[in-house]
C-alpha cells in the first residue's frame, strides 16, 4: 500500500482516480488546487498525481514549489498536450506526464511501476509499521504528522524499529539508547517503554511487543498484518 496524493480541480475526476486507487490497495487524499498542499503532505506522500491547468496556483507552479521538500514520483495528469508543456513538466521535476483523455489502467499502472522502480523512501528516512523514522532529524511522523516523542523514546523506538523482530532485553537496550554515561537504569526503559505504546497506541498503531521474562522487540511488517 501506499500514500497517494491527487490534485485536481474536477471533483468528478478525484473521485474516479480516488476509487480506482484505493482498489489497488492505496491510501488517497485529495485536493483541490496545488495551493492546498502543505509540508505535512509532501511528508506523507508516496506519490503525487497532479494536474496542470489549475486556478490560482497551476500545476507547473506548484511542482516548482515543492519538488525540492518531495521525494516521490510527481505524475503530472493533464490536458496540456504540446510536447513544449510535456518537456516543461518533466523538466521541472516531474516523473511521468499522462495527457487527459487517458486510459486509468495505464495511469495505474504507472503509478505502480513508479512505487516499485522508486522505492522513494528518502535515504535518511525508513518505515516501519506504518512510521516514518527521519534518521537525520531524529523525529517519527504518521501520516506526515510528528508524533512527539523524547529524546529517549525516540531512540528505543528507533533501536527496535530498525532490528524489527529482534528481541532485546532491558539492559541491551538501555546501553544502546543511553550508553554507559546514562544517568538512569534499565527500570527507565520500561517507563519509557509504557509512554511510547501510550503514543502510539494514539496513532492507531501497536508495533512493541512485550517477550515475557526478555524483554522487548519491535513487531516485524507481516507479524502486525497477521496481528500475531
Amino acid at each position: 500500500m501506499a500514500n497517494i496524493l491527487a490534485v485536481d480541480d474536477d471533483e468528478d475526476l478525484c473521485t474516479l482516480l480516488k476509487r480506482a486507487l484505493e482498489r489497488d490497495g492505496h491510501q488517497v487524499t485529495v485536493l483541490k488546487s496545488g495551493g492546498e498542499i502543505r509540508e505535512q503532505h509532501l511528508r506523507w506522500a508516496d506519490c503525487i498525481v497532479l494536474d496542470v491547468m489549475m486556478p490560482g496556483e497551476d500545476g507547473f507552479e506548484t511542482c516548482r514549489r515543492i519538488r525540492g521538500l518531495a521525494d516521490c514520483p510527481i505524475v503530472f495528469l493533464t490536458a496540456k498536450t504540446e510536447e513544449a508543456d510535456i518537456l516543461t513538466g518533466l523538466g521541472i521535476g516531474g516523473d511521468d506526464y499522462l495527457t487527459k483523455p487517458f486510459r486509468l489502467g495505464e495511469l495505474r499502472a504507472r503509478i505502480a511501476a513508479h512505487l516499485r522502480r522508486e522505492q522513494r523512501i528518502p535515504q535518511n528516512r525508513v518505515r516501519r509499521a506504518g512510521l516514518d523514522f527521519d534518521l537525520g532529524e531524529r523525529a517519527v511522523y504518521r501520516q506526515g504528522n510528528l508524533v512527539r516523542l523524547t529524546k529517549g523514546e525516540y531512540g528505543i523506538c528507533e533501536y527496535l524499529a530498525l532490528h524489527a523482530g529482534q528481541t532485546f532485553s532491558k539492559e541491551q537496550i538501555y546501553e544502546a539508547v543511553f550508553g554507559w554515561e546514562g544517568t538512569s537504569d534499565e527500570s527507565a526503559v520500561t517507563e519509557h517503554v509504557k509512554n511510547i505504546r501510550a503514543k502510539l497506541k494514539k496513532e492507531g498503531v501497536s508495533p512493541i511487543e512485550t517477550v515475557w521474562g526478555i524483554g522487548y522487540r519491535w513487531l516485524r511488517e507481516e507479524q502486525i498484518e497477521s496481528g500475531s
